[in-house]
């Protein structure tokens, strides 16, 4: 019965977010266009914030865990374990303040509107994943661009999406990278709970009644720890808070 009522509610959501994307797409030009940086990236905020609002639509309902403060006067390095699409809304609105941006497949440069045109000209890097001295030119460059600008990263490092939530293992070169190329930064890991369930039946239709859930764990820095040390602990952190609060 609840999957039968998840058509015509993902029916509805389709047409809501198709919707929001083409507005913001038009939004998002106008802005950068007239006013540059500050204006592109609050139109990129409120987008998100629309975007969750559409998943409200399926019965979504989000549980953010932030209790430590975060310092906007510092570049950061979000790392988060990854479950579906929809956890970028969340990551995007809810750590704006840290200016987040993305490192993403070549693919998504273009063809969806709001969305491609934000990872081509927001500070996201686009990688093939085909080309790995390409990827790792680009991850590198990210990094140096959220040390310029006290900005963050966001990556990403199981590499693909967990399809049950099952943590799965880290891979260390991307994080590597951003490590070398910006030291200063600060690292804020992320675990996100139940995303995937909201494609538990692919893209269509879209799960209903999800609760979505996101904590923000206590910062590390990059100069306390060995690379390799530091990574296992990111890792340790987020897949031992996934599996000890599974719902």
């Amino acid at each position: 019965m609840k999957k039968i009522l998840t058509y015509p509610l993902s029916i509805v959501f389709y047409l809501c977010f198709g919707l929001t994307l083409v507005v913001f797409q038009v939004l998002q030009w106008f802005s950068l266009q007239l006013f540059g940086y500050q204006a592109h990236k609050k139109s990129v905020d409120i987008f998100n914030f629309f975007l969750m609002r559409c998943l409200n639509i399926v019965g979504t309902t989000f549980q953010i865990e932030k209790s430590y403060d975060l310092r906007r006067n510092r570049p950061h390095i979000i790392v988060a374990n990854h479950q579906s699409m929809f956890d970028i809304p969340p990551i995007i609105w809810y750590l704006r303040q840290l200016h987040p941006k993305f490192i993403s497949k070549i693919e998504l440069a273009k063809g969806i509107p709001g969305i491609s045109f934000n990872l081509r000209h927001g500070g996201s890097v686009l990688i093939d994943r085909k080309n790995p001295d390409q990827a790792v030119g680009q991850i590198k460059k990210l990094g140096q661009y959220i040390c310029k600008f006290n900005r963050s990263a966001v990556i990403f490092p199981e590499g693909t999406r967990s399809r049950t939530g099952e943590p799965k293992a880290f891979a260390y070169k991307g994080l590597m990278t951003l490590f070398e190329a910006c030291p200063d930064a600060v690292i804020v890991p992320v675990s996100i709970h139940n995303s995937w369930k909201l494609q538990k039946y692919g893209m269509f239709p879209i799960n209903h009644g999800v609760k979505f859930r996101m904590k923000v764990h206590e910062t590390l820095e990059i100069k306390d720890f060995q690379t390799d040390v530091l990574i296992q602990k990111l890792e340790q952190i987020i897949s031992e808070d996934i599996r000890q609060n599974p719902k």
